[in-house]
């Protein structure tokens, strides 16, 4: 689990609860020891919660852009840090969806290759921004990103191993509700 750090602030529970699954099934599951992914991934997971945070990104008019394509349109209408913060968030809205939500992506009417065209504007948009430099010293490294673009499909399948266990109530191996919040 990840350690806090002293003068770190403080995690609430449902980041505890989301760092402890992340950990467990990226670490204990699948062998991926990458602590930063795990941590963006986790916050990922986190700021998913709120619609408002996932449904932020506006076209210049203010219309909420709700789409992937209109996303990917918007975001080549835009220069330097706008657009990596952009691409940013079209890889972490379909990361999301694809991890998370799968099923949701397959219930179209028109279901042939929707998932994977999805997955592949991830991938394409987490390399897009790894290439434009940040400004803000807290954004996510350009090797961070390189890593979620070239791990995205793995990163989908941990994220649906994540929502299992979330659903199954704890660790399967010491039984639903063996994941404490305190």
């Amino acid at each position: 689990m990840t350690v806090e750090h002293e003068g770190a602030r403080p995690r609430s529970p449902i980041q505890r609860y989301f760092a402890g699954l992340a950990e467990n099934t990226f670490q204990s599951q699948l062998g991926v020891v990458d602590p930063p992914m795990i941590d963006y991934l986790t916050d990922l997971l986190i700021r998913s919660v709120r619609t408002d945070v996932v449904h932020r990104v506006r076209s210049v008019n203010g219309k909420p852009l709700m789409s992937v394509p209109e996303m990917v349109a918007e975001a080549a209408a835009r220069l330097g840090d706008a657009k990596r913060e952009l691409h940013q968030h079209i890889g972490d809205f379909t990361l999301f969806w694809a991890g998370i939500y799968p099923e949701a992506l397959r219930q179209s009417e028109d279901q042939s290759g929707k998932f994977e065209t999805y997955c592949s504007f991830g991938k394409r948009s987490y390399r897009i921004a790894s290439e434009i430099d940040a400004a803000d010293e807290t954004a996510p490294t350009a090797t961070l990103l390189e890593r979620l673009s070239i791990r995205f499909d793995l990163c989908c399948y941990g994220l649906r191993e994540v929502r299992r266990q979330w659903e199954s109530g704890g660790d399967e191996e010491f039984g639903p509700g063996s994941i404490l919040l305190n």
